[in-house]
């Protein structure tokens, strides 16, 4: 490992990793196989298993899995490939009292052990009672589901910290909000050049001229945990509307009024509260140079008219953003790549939370295997 990079160096020492950490095909698959398969990773809302039988799919960076609700109402989840002949057992989502294998028919109970092998008599050295698919970790978190691949590691609560709790005292009752929207962008830069840029708002007054215009810019700041951040990004109060006339604010908070949540868990979970939404953030790696991220929002029953006009109006200003910082993240990704830049630095006073996440980064390819 680079001997300056953030791992064991104190921030205002640190260089920023190499950049053939953001370029590197191998360094990738090397990151998919240490640091994606061994951390939770958010795979979808608890509706979707909210009943017996309930059962959705997902690709957890290529690997397929199936994520159900047992008879006990037990949250399990499998390697979606059935053990005879490598087929799905499992297809897109719905409720079932089985899961069966779309190539020969081979049918699994929702607690992964098989039922039933078509034509398989006479088979030798083979016993069906100890056939069943492979199982993963699962747990719910507030209103998500999350699976890890790796047995060992922290528990989820470990990795989340306080969060649920903050979230509760700040009034947002996550389970009640009602999913409204998803919307994919496929970004050509790598994973970790997306999430440095979301760590730090040393970017606002630059790069969102009119997230800059809603958020108290001098008072950001971002909080480091364990295994999260925490970006403080109070919401400038009503009063100073006057200051900024003739331009259009798309939130207005009245003393007493909740700020604006932003939390990121390792490696790639964004979790944003703001005053009438939650919107969730997943980045999906694709390819050394290319991520998907996924947004999902979710209300409070916004209902007709105004409400809905402001969730609209909330969604769209998201939008606005996102695209913004896809035009910094693609040209970022072209500098990493152009042979003229090794390491930067950081802000000590702006560029905290990119550095914890740097630093969890190196931390996990230098100490699993």
């Amino acid at each position: 490992m680079n001997a300056r990079t953030p791992y064991t160096t104190p921030l205002p020492q640190a260089h920023t990793l190499p950049a053939s950490w953001y370029t590197d095909p191998a360094f990738w698959e090397q990151e998919k196989r240490i640091i994606f398969r061994k951390t939770w990773q958010c795979v979808g809302h608890f509706g979707l298993v909210a009943r017996a039988g309930d059962y959705f799919t997902y690709d957890l960076h290529g690997l397929p899995i199936v994520v159900v609700r047992d008879r006990d109402l037990q949250l399990r989840a499998f390697v979606n490939v059935c053990p005879h002949r490598a087929g799905p057992v499992a297809a897109g989502k719905g409720n079932r009292k089985s899961l069966q294998c779309r190539y020969h028919g081979w049918t699994f109970g929702l607690e992964g052990n098989l039922r039933h092998a078509p034509e398989f008599d006479g088979v030798e050295n083979w016993q069906a009672e100890q056939v069943c698919l492979t199982r993963l970790q699962a747990c719910e978190w507030g209103a998500f589901i999350f699976v890890r691949v790796a047995q060992e590691g922290a528990e989820l609560d470990e990795v989340m910290g306080n969060i649920a709790e903050e979230v509760a005292q700040a009034g947002f009752a996550i389970r009640e909000m009602t999913f409204i929207e998803q919307r994919d962008y496929i970004i050509d830069c790598n994973w970790k050049v997306y999430i440095d840029n979301y760590l730090e708002g040393y970017h606002i007054p630059i790069a969102h001229p009119a997230l800059f215009r809603e958020l108290d810019y001098d008072q950001y700041r971002v909080d480091t945990y364990r295994y999260y951040s925490k970006q403080f990004a109070p919401i400038r109060p009503s009063a100073e509307t006057s200051q900024i006339a003739g331009r259009e604010r798309r939130f207005l908070r009245t003393d007493g009024e909740q700020d604006a949540l932003y939390y990121w868990v390792f490696p790639n979970l964004m979790l944003n509260f703001y005053p009438d939404n939650m919107q969730i953030n997943r980045i999906v790696p694709l390819s050394q140079d290319k991520t998907l991220t996924i947004f999902e929002w979710y209300f409070r029953q916004p209902g007709s008219g105004e409400g809905w006009e402001s969730m609209q109006q909330s969604i769209a200003f998201s939008d606005q953003v996102q695209k913004e910082d896809i035009e910094i993240c693609e040209t970022v990704q072209r500098g990493l790549t152009s042979g003229f830049y090794q390491q930067g630095r950081f802000s000590a006073k702006r560029e905290n939370g990119v550095h914890h996440f740097q630093a969890l980064v190196e931390e996990f390819l230098a100490n699993h295997t």
